[in-house]
């Protein structure tokens, strides 16, 4: 018996380290999907803090749990089952989305260069000082909606990243991924929100160091901001250009990869940079292959509306949506 027993420890020690290892997997993969959709993440984090924006303080922390709540439920409730069940059946199909994704990206960062170019850039245009709980569903609402464009790119990117993992490691994984991310954004953009809040509070205490940490804080969130929305242009660029120079080779259109690839290889071997080197190559390439595509993408819309300097796309992401 006592064999029996020890016989059946080994076993359940060996089962906890089977499921230790499998946590490590799903771990590593998630953090490998999550690390690929960073460009997008970043694109989310700096378009959410304008929604909260001319709101009173007090209701700005409440307004973001509940966009944060919105976006969980796109991801978990909507996104994940139709990109999971679009994995299983059709996996060729996942590649197409996520190429149409990286077309929309490039698109948003030329259109938001284009505005920004000829003055008219809205990028921040707000809504009076919204008040009462219908304002705020409003808010919330035109939130969630802008939200659900950038989650399902973020989904689809990193399903395209497991997606030769078993479907039930894949649903775990893209689990892990829809929580990682909303806490990583929502996180900061509660940071950057509430940033003026904290340097208000420092710069009314008496110590001098406080004080000068506070005026510091407050004066550095428009700067953040602003170099927020031109990081996410250029991540919106870069990895929209990459999405399509990787798709095209996945459909079997090897040329654009090619020629990436190539000169990509022909800097790597430089000693001590030549990683760094590839690297930098490889991006500017995907963003010059991202502004060509999103030119033509402008063009085309701009035909639809008119010549109505794209006006009526903003409206077309939802409300607030402008914030791109």
């Amino acid at each position: 018996m006592a064999g029996g027993l020890v016989g059946l420890l080994d076993d359940i020690a060996a089962l906890a380290k089977l499921a230790a290892a499998s946590i490590d997997d799903v771990g590593a993969a998630a953090g490998r999907a999550s690390a690929k959709a960073a460009g997008v993440v970043v694109d989310d984090t700096a378009v959410t803090p304008a929604y909260v924006q001319g709101l009173a303080a007090d209701r700005e922390l409440p307004i973001i749990k509940k966009i944060a709540s919105g976006s969980l439920r796109n991801k978990l409730l909507f996104i994940l089952p139709a990109a999971l069940l679009l994995s299983a059946i059709a996996p060729l199909l996942v590649e197409i989305i996520l190429m149409i994704g990286g077309a929309y990206l490039c698109f948003e960062g030329v259109e938001k260069i284009y505005h920004k170019i000829k003055g008219d850039d809205h990028s921040h245009d707000l809504p009076a000082a919204m008040k009462g709980p219908e304002a705020e569903a409003a808010t919330i609402a035109g939130a969630v909606r802008t939200d659900f464009i950038l989650s399902a790119e973020i989904m689809v990117i990193a399903l395209k990243e497991v997606i030769d993992e078993g479907f039930v490691s894949r649903a775990v994984i893209m689990v892990v991924v829809a929580l990682f991310i909303t806490a990583i954004v929502y996180g900061v953009v509660a940071l950057i929100v509430k940033m003026d809040d904290i340097g208000l509070k420092l710069a009314s205490r008496d110590e001098e160091s406080s004080q000068k940490l506070g005026r510091r804080l407050v004066a550095a969130m428009p700067v953040l901001l602003k170099w927020l929305s031109v990081i996410g242009t250029a991540a919106m660029l870069w990895v929209g250009g990459h999405i399509l120079v990787v798709g095209f080779h996945e459909l079997g259109w090897d040329l654009l990869y090619d020629i990436v690839h190539d000169l990509e290889e022909s800097v790597s071997g430089v000693g001590g940079i030549g990683g760094l080197l590839g690297w930098l190559v490889n991006t500017a390439l995907s963003a010059v292959v991202g502004v060509i595509v999103g030119s033509i993408v402008v063009a085309v819309v701009s035909q639809f509306h008119g010549g109505d300097d794209h006006g009526d796309s903003d409206e077309a992401h939802g409300a607030g949506a402008a914030a791109h």
